[in-house]
């Protein structure tokens, strides 16, 4: 779940035009997501959600604005929120996992400064509930390995693989996904369009388990895809604002590494500003990035500055940039100094999250007959 769960496999720029069943499909999956922002309008708490992100750096404002905000409105609003720090799938397309308890701590710490709040969102790794990870043994046994293998996530995500060879993990991460979704019986999970195909699978996994043992009652629910609205923000250097690619201004940053960050991005030519994301990308995705911070469109961005040119933009930006984020880096800058809080808030999530592993994973065995 990075702009959803959590993804393996690096940022794309664009994908390709969909075939028309895709689109059919995509167009279906955006009403029932509409259909769900409803329901969450008059009964938030009748939703459970799961999200999270890989530690593999720190997050930056293409996850604010594209997952983090999202995430702190739905638990605002009542909705029970699961959020994994995916650690052990940090393997999926890595030979080990670098830096691992650093990004970890990164990680609870953006999530603080965010708004996350851990007496009504529990935070958990994957590593500390083996709970989850055993549903992985019978979830496996309810897809076959062709299922796996064209997922077109997990195709993209060996082609791009970091790994010296792609190791048995990339195949069953789809299922692991499963595994973490329905562990706590989630049945509400925002993704982006690219996770669809995860989400699917999950839904078939729960279907089947269900059908194979669930004697006329579901264990599972099917959850819903709560489609990202998420605006796509491009990074300093004109491509897709991403961890690997150096191109992005972290939640981390400070104002004057923010200002440095912006004053080197890309822009054109072209002195008078305007709002075109076809033909002027870059100066559109900054337009965009001032817009978000400052609650209004890229349009009246765009009209403010005029023909001031891409100094001006720049300097528009920075400002908008570094009094969004002011009121979360001073909150970021307060937890840090309590290292000691942080892993508490892990211990305690973890705890939580393992409670309801145990249970669930009991549940699972009763119904295969496998309770000694």
């Amino acid at each position: 779940m990075n702009h959803t769960l959590h993804t393996a496999g690096p940022d794309t720029l664009a994908p390709a035009p969909a075939p028309a069943t895709d689109t059919l499909a995509m167009s279906a999956a955006e009403a029932r997501s509409a259909e769900l922002e409803e329901q969450i309008a008059e009964d938030p708490g009748q939703f459970r959600v799961l999200t999270g992100d890989r530690p593999t750096g720190r997050l930056h404002l293409g996850h604010y604005f594209g997952t983090l905000h999202n995430r702190v409105r739905l638990q605002n609003l009542g909705a029970e929120m699961f959020v994994l720090i995916a650690d052990y799938q940090v393997l999926t397309d890595r030979d080990v996992a670098d830096n691992l308890t650093g990004y970890v701590e990164e990680l609870v710490l953006d999530y603080l400064a965010i708004g996350v709040d851990p007496a009504r969102s529990t935070i958990f790794t994957h590593s500390a509930v083996p709970a989850l990870n055993q549903l992985l043994l019978p979830f496996l046994s309810l897809v076959s390995t062709a299922e796996l293998g064209r997922n077109p996530t997990v195709k993209d995500e060996i082609a791009h693989s970091r790994q010296s060879s792609v190791s048995g993990l990339m195949f069953t991460y789809p299922a692991h996904q499963a595994a973490d979704i329905l562990f706590c019986k989630a049945n509400l999970v925002p993704v982006g369009q690219d996770q669809l195909p995860h989400l699917e699978l999950t839904r078939t996994i729960a279907r089947r388990f269900n059908d194979r043992y669930g004697a006329g009652t579901a264990v599972f629910p099917q959850p819903g895809a709560l489609l990202s609205k998420a605006p796509l923000l491009l990074g300093t250097d004109g491509t897709k604002m991403s961890k690997s690619r150096g191109n992005a201004i972290s939640l981390a940053a400070d104002a004057d590494e923010t200002a440095r960050l912006i004053k080197g991005a890309r822009t054109d030519a072209e002195r008078h500003i305007t709002y075109d994301p076809a033909t002027r990308p870059e100066v559109s995705s900054l337009l965009l990035l001032a817009a978000l911070c400052r609650n209004q469109t890229p349009q009246e961005v765009a009209a403010e500055i005029g023909s001031a040119g891409a100094a001006a933009l720049k300097r528009t930006v920075t400002e908008a940039v570094n009094e969004c984020l002011a009121p979360i880096r001073a909150r970021r800058t307060q937890y840090a100094q309590d290292r000691a809080y942080l892993r508490h808030v892990l211990r305690e999530g973890n705890d939580r999250a393992g409670a309801v592993a145990d249970a669930t994973l009991a549940e699972v065995r009763v119904a295969m007959n496998s309770h000694y």
